[in-house]
């Protein structure tokens, strides 16, 4: 199933599709479940009893939507960094034996369709297709061999980067968390569609249609069950809480001469039976 967010006039829905086209309900309706966070965060019976209910709402004509992140708010948003090899090399770093992790927040989140934003105060705005996933159960000390039975579902992320802020100290926390940098969706598509751990899928990104990116899911050093083992030994991870699993090679910083997003430019990423993530870029007013 694929589940969205969504705004229609001025009424918020979440939507899902169960095959036959995307059925939703809006927010003040007495079914209304919430976000797709709040489906994540449901019993198996509670969440089929919501899909019920939203398969019995409205029809949605995806045309004129405006997208929205699928989960509003997520209590964490927990990103990795260096997890494909090739990746590590154009930035030269080592491989890392243990996973580069930093946060983002929500306040840095767009859906698809709605403009990155590229902040006044810098030129050097990077694109970085991204595969995520969203929990369905939380936890502390989670083995790995358990770890995929917490993967609600998996969705695209463009983990835009200013260049320049990100690298000015060792933290990355800066340079990742500028508003309107963070695009996400366009929906989440249940972990039982896609094989485990979503490997094997083809990432690709491309700039005003020029393919900058293009990997599979399986190069990554630290798969999913992985890195939700190791961030579980260290933090309780929350039902909801959203895993961004890294960017391959061919980002614009690493390229000679650098390729940065400026007004106008459309970025486009896809991930083989996930969906596809455009978003036109803009300069902030």
């Amino acid at each position: 199933m694929r589940f969205l967010r969504f705004q229609r006039g001025e009424r918020v829905g979440t939507a899902v599709d169960a095959g036959e086209g995307f059925r939703a309900r809006f927010e003040g309706d007495a079914l209304y479940p919430g976000d797709v966070a709040s489906l994540a965060r449901m019993t198996p019976m509670q969440r089929a009893s919501a899909v019920a209910d939203l398969r019995s709402g409205d029809a949605v004509d995806l045309a004129p939507i405006a997208y929205l992140p699928p989960c509003a708010r997520p209590g964490k948003i927990i990103c990795l960094g260096l997890n494909y090899r090739d990746h590590a090399r154009e930035f030269e770093f080592q491989s890392p034996d243990y996973p580069t992790l930093f946060a983002r927040f929500a306040s840095s989140l767009i859906g698809h369709g709605q403009p990155l934003v590229r902040p006044r105060v810098s030129s050097s705005f990077d694109y970085e297709g991204e595969l995520a996933l969203v929990l369905g159960r939380g936890g502390r000390h989670i083995a790995e061999r358990d770890a995929l039975d917490h993967v609600f579902g998996y969705t695209v992320f463009n983990d835009g980067s200013i260049r320049d802020y990100q690298l000015r100290t060792p933290q990355w926390t800066v340079g990742k968390n500028f508003d309107g940098t963070g695009a996400f969706g366009p929906w989440v598509v249940t972990a039982d569609e896609l094989p485990p751990g979503a490997t094997g899928l083809l990432l690709e990104t491309r700039l005003n249609g020029e393919v900058m990116q293009h990997a599979s899911t399986s190069d990554m050093i630290f798969g999913v069950a992985q890195t939700i083992a190791i961030i579980s030994e260290a933090m309780t991870l929350d039902a909801g809480d959203v895993i961004v699993m890294g960017t391959p090679s061919g980002v614009g910083y690493a390229r000679q001469p650098p390729v940065y997003m400026k007004a106008g430019d459309v970025c486009e990423v896809s991930i083989e039976r996930v969906g596809q993530l455009r978003n036109m870029v803009m300069d902030e007013p």
